[in-house]
């Protein structure tokens, strides 16, 4: 239900771009060594990166966290372009995988970071930075759909994405079950696009 609900903010969400700068993605470096023990507060901001590093971000641990996650994002991005794999689906699926590994010595520092966004008030906040996860790894994957299409793929990213992220929260000192995980969620979403698929040409017929 979790899942669910959150899959369906992320694809309703359009996020704005976040401020971004050498500045603070240093800081978040230093932080996010911290912050699986200390958390996302600023007092662990000041400690990472001095009296006046809370400057950086006016909008307190909310703003830290989506920061830290876009920039995340942006190395995911980055990592993806020496993907050398023709199908869709499974660029997809590398790219989450990737995604997760890349973050996976942070596991603590990111189910932190997930606590401070799930605390009253922060929804928008947490479904923007899902959104622009989900955004990114359709951008990583070069997919290009645009309108109704886009829109339904996001929808079902999302809720593919944050199921996997749910698990590997939990499970994530085992990469083979989160893979397996992973591999059932995007088989259940080919299996419904093949029901659809068989449907749609029975009322054609």
């Amino acid at each position: 239900m979790i899942a669910a609900r959150l899959a369906a903010c992320v694809a309703a969400c359009a996020p704005r771009r976040l401020e971004r700068s050498a500045a603070r993605d240093e800081v978040l470096g230093r932080v996010e060594a911290l912050a699986g023990g200390e958390g996302w507060t600023m007092r662990t901001l000041r400690a990472a990166g001095g009296p006046d590093a809370d400057l950086l971000f006016p909008g307190g641990p909310a703003e830290m966290v989506e920061a830290w996650l876009d920039r995340a994002d942006r190395a995911m991005i980055e990592v993806a372009h020496d993907l050398d794999e023709p199908r869709l689906s499974r660029r997809v699926r590398a790219i989450i995988l990737m995604r997760l590994r890349t973050i996976t010595p942070d596991r603590a520092a990111m189910r932190r970071a997930l606590a401070v966004l799930m605390l009253p008030g922060r929804a928008g906040a947490l479904a923007r930075s899902l959104a622009r996860t989900v955004d990114a790894i359709w951008e990583a994957a070069g997919d290009r759909s645009v309108g109704l299409s886009r829109q339904t793929k996001r929808m079902t990213l999302a809720s593919v994405y944050v199921q996997t992220l749910l698990f590997w929260l939990a499970r994530g000192d085992d990469p083979d079950a989160v893979a397996s995980f992973l591999d059932r969620r995007l088989e259940a979403v080919a299996r419904i696009g093949r029901i659809r698929q068989r449907l749609a040409a029975g009322r054609a017929a």
